[in-house]
């Protein structure tokens, strides 16, 4: 097992596993604008990708985190927006893996603060979380909100 960058080369392989990410989420299968969204991620270098690359050389899992920060903590901050290992390859450490790279890389890049959001009802995911050292936010709610332009003309006199 090895965890490294993600680079362009990847694109195809790394694609399929997104795409699996995205259909757990409850999402529509899309390899082609799963492929171009992790093409724009490594063109732009606006986010950290990461992969664990088996012995053959398959990639079996990732890990994506944006850099973000915080008015609060006056300090960068990390964004763990996705955490993902194949069907065919779980319970083999991988996920503990790519989540201690992650915040390896954090640490070396000056980063002590990273956050994550998980569905409520993916327990195993809370579970390695937990065991890594991850809490569970008790003073803050978070909450989201979808634009698009049926909300904007609601809300404008």
């Amino acid at each position: 097992m090895s965890v490294r960058h993600a680079k362009l080369r990847d694109i195809e392989a790394l694609g399929e596993l997104l795409d699996g990410y995205r259909v757990f989420y409850d999402q529509p299968s899309d390899p082609a604008g799963a492929r171009n969204f992790l093409a724009h991620r490594l063109g732009l270098g606006d986010a950290h990708l990461l992969v664990d690359e088996g012995e053959d050389g398959e990639l079996l899992g990732f890990v994506q985190l944006y850099p973000l920060f915080s008015t609060v903590r006056l300090a960068p901050l990390w964004l763990l927006n996705d955490l993902f290992v194949a069907p065919r390859a779980r319970q083999r450490g991988i996920g503990r893996a790519l989540m201690n790279a992650a915040r390896d890389l954090a640490l070396a890049n000056g980063v002590r603060h990273l956050k994550l959001a998980t569905q409520i009802e993916n327990r195993v995911a809370q579970g390695l979380y937990e065991s890594l050292g991850w809490r569970r936010d008790t003073v803050f709610h978070h909450y989201a909100l979808t634009v698009d332009d049926r909300v904007l003309e609601e809300s404008c006199p």
